[in-house]
């Protein structure tokens, strides 16, 4: 069941399994979750998960991923490095 959870999110361009884990913690299991999700509250959520800050570039994951979710297809956008000093 785990590993079924993780592959659905595995499908987002720069999510492994790590990342997948990470969402589901937040209670993201499937991509149509993303959709109403704003990506600076995930990032804010895991940091109050974990207990401690997270590395930024978890925020322009979950940006990347957002935009995905939401349908986006620009190749450069699909890439969670270009999210840094972007917003949605």
């Amino acid at each position: 069941m785990r590993r079924a959870k993780i592959s659905k999110l595995t499908i987002i361009p720069g999510v492994g399994k790590s990342i997948a884990q990470d969402m589901i913690d937040l209670g993201i299991h499937t991509v149509e979750v993303l959709k109403p999700e704003d990506p600076e509250d995930l990032y804010l959520r895991l940091c109050r998960l974990r207990g401690r800050k997270i590395d930024r570039c978890m925020l322009y994951v979950f940006r990347c991923a957002i935009y995905f979710a939401r349908g986006g297809d620009d190749r450069e956008l699909l890439k969670w490095w270009n999210w840094k000093n972007r917003e949605l």
